[in-house]
């Protein structure tokens, strides 16, 4: 057993080896030919249903659309798309053809764009007619982009130069060649850590294998399910919690644009969903809107177990905790046994869980300490960080630990409970924002000096930015310079609810920046700070 989660000695049989993304698709297609799989809920124009047959069918057309435009094994292509079916088609026709899907954030800024396409390798991108003129702004070189076809418009071509998705649609539908194999990469998902540019997280056929199949057991998934996908497809949590794992189960997927409060329970009872994956920023909008009585939910899932809004909702949440680099969930509640109430679950099957102090030995009952996940890389974990050997040896060891960045803190009973963030990380409705690259576009306005950034308390999206800046000398609106800057560089969810003008800032006995205190202080007048606002749609 020594030997089985080390780097470049993982098992030479897993549950992965011999198939491929493409192999679970054709199985359920063949399986399951007639049932829904995806059932698209616009808010604008028409709902449409895609059979399993017919989803397969239309992703074997997409993949010879791409075939036939020079896309083959290991080139890579940018899914800058919001929610539609058109993402899923593209994301599972680059995994039938060896192509790698790089799922980028479609509330990036223009400069954050063209760094993911050029730190990727992209030479193409699919996007949505709204998008499509940033894209083509911050991407000029890219050799050919598909649009989407507007809401409530025919299937026809696209303007400006680009070409319409239909065109890949109605392709000679793609039947060949070898299938990728389980080690292949298949998709890659830029991350915010604690360095000034995002991480590109590369992720395998075996790692979307694992995700279905683990995700589908520890949530209780079965093909009677109907999960109702609200997040973006482009994190983590909608693509493998919810679409993955449900097309391991066999069953149903209601997608929607984005998440809107007033329109979740309509769309949620007429198509009986049954699963959702939530965020708190969700469930507090959810809060202030009547709960129908005949919903269908069993399952929520969240980060943390039985919160006291599941009374009015007549839900149970279910805890659990996952990171883009782990797939799926490390640490996740039983579906059938009550949890820790405010826990975020016990270890999952599958991998190995550490809370350690600051001397390395375990932290003992009651304590809190550092989270460490063992796994598999290229299986349990991510493969490796896109061009940065060093982040990928950093953060994960020869015996396969992971470095979460995350402090946790054990229970009696053996379940967990989420304490705080070593990484320097703010969450802001439901995404991550790393403070040093807020910091990295801060530092550059002409006239700071130094500047640092924290989480204000926000009662809908749990945080907010807010930059503490000290100028170099007598600065008149420095902090609407600063604002100014951020706006243009980075994704609105980034920018600083408040910029803070001051003499200096407070200092641990190392001399650096005590950000513990800053936070204290916006705790204590939290009513002060701003509203990031935009974040979902009401």
């Amino acid at each position: 057993m020594s030997g089985l989660g080390r780097r470049g000695a993982a098992p030479s049989v897993t549950m992965a080896s011999g198939r491929s993304i493409t192999w679970l698709l054709e199985l359920r297609a063949a399986q399951r030919a007639g049932h829904p799989f995806v059932i698209w809920e616009p808010f604008d124009g028409l709902a449409e249903e895609w059979s399993y047959a017919r989803f397969a069918a239309a992703v074997r057309a997409v993949a010879g659309g791409l075939a036939g435009r020079g896309v083959g094994p290991g080139d890579r292509l940018l899914l800058h798309m919001d929610n539609c079916p058109e993402f899923l088609l593209a994301w599972f026709a680059c995994a039938r053809i060896g192509a790698v899907a790089v799922c980028t954030n479609t509330r990036s800024s223009s400069e954050e764009l063209a760094y993911f396409a050029d730190h990727s390798g992209a030479a193409a991108a699919l996007t949505q007619p709204h998008l499509a003129e940033v894209l083509a702004a911050a991407v000029p070189r890219l050799s050919w982009v598909a649009v989407t076809e507007p809401a409530g418009e025919a299937t026809g071509g696209a303007g400006g130069g680009e070409e319409s998705f239909a065109r890949l649609l109605g392709a000679e539908p793609h039947e060949g060649g070898s299938p990728p194999g389980p080690s292949w990469p298949a998709w890659i998902q830029y991350t915010s850590g604690t360095t000034s540019r995002p991480k590109a997280v590369v992720l395998t056929h075996a790692n979307a294998l694992w995700g279905a199949r683990m995700g589908a057991v520890n949530q209780g998934l079965s093909a009677d399910d109907v999960h109702l996908v609200h997040l973006p497809l482009f994190h983590i949590n909608a693509l493998s919690y919810s679409t993955l794992a449900t097309l391991w189960a066999g069953g149903s997927i209601v997608l929607v644009p984005r998440f809107s409060a007033s329109r979740f329970w309509d769309v949620s009872i007429r198509r009986g969903a049954t699963w959702a994956s939530m965020i708190p920023f969700c469930v507090n909008a959810l809060a202030s809107f009547e709960v129908p009585d005949d919903h269908r939910y069993r399952l929520w899932g969240n980060g943390f177990s039985s919160p006291p809004q599941d009374a009015l909702f007549g839900v149970r949440t279910i805890g659990w905790y996952g990171m883009t680099e782990t797939v799926t969930h490390p640490v996740i509640d039983d579906v059938d046994s009550p949890g820790h109430p405010l826990g975020m679950g016990r270890p999952a099957p599958g991998y190995d869980i550490a809370v350690l102090g600051e001397d390395g030995s375990p932290a003992a009952v009651g304590e809190t300490g550092d989270l460490y996940v063992r796994g598999v890389p290229g299986l349990s974990l991510f493969a490796q960080y896109l061009h940065d050997e060093e982040a990928t040896r950093s953060t994960v060891d020869e015996d396969g630990w992971l470095r979460t960045g995350d402090r946790a803190t054990t229970h009696e009973d053996g379940f967990l409970s989420f304490a705080d963030r070593v990484k320097d990380v703010l969450k802001v409705g439901g995404e991550n924002v790393s403070a040093s690259e807020v910091e990295w576009v801060v530092m550059a306005v002409p006239g700071v000096s130094e500047v640092a950034v924290v989480g204000a308390p926000h009662p809908m999206l749990d945080e907010v930015p807010v930059a503490f800046v000290i100028p170099d000398g007598d600065r008149p609106g420095l902090d609407a310079e600063v604002l100014r800057a951020c706006r243009a560089r980075l994704a609105g969810f980034k920018v600083p609810a408040e910029v803070r003008i001051v003499a200096e800032l407070p200092r641990s006995t190392l001399n650096k920046i005590a950000k513990a205190e800053l936070r204290g202080r916006l705790r204590a007048e939290a009513p002060r700070a701003g509203d990031a606002g935009g974040a979902y749609d009401r």
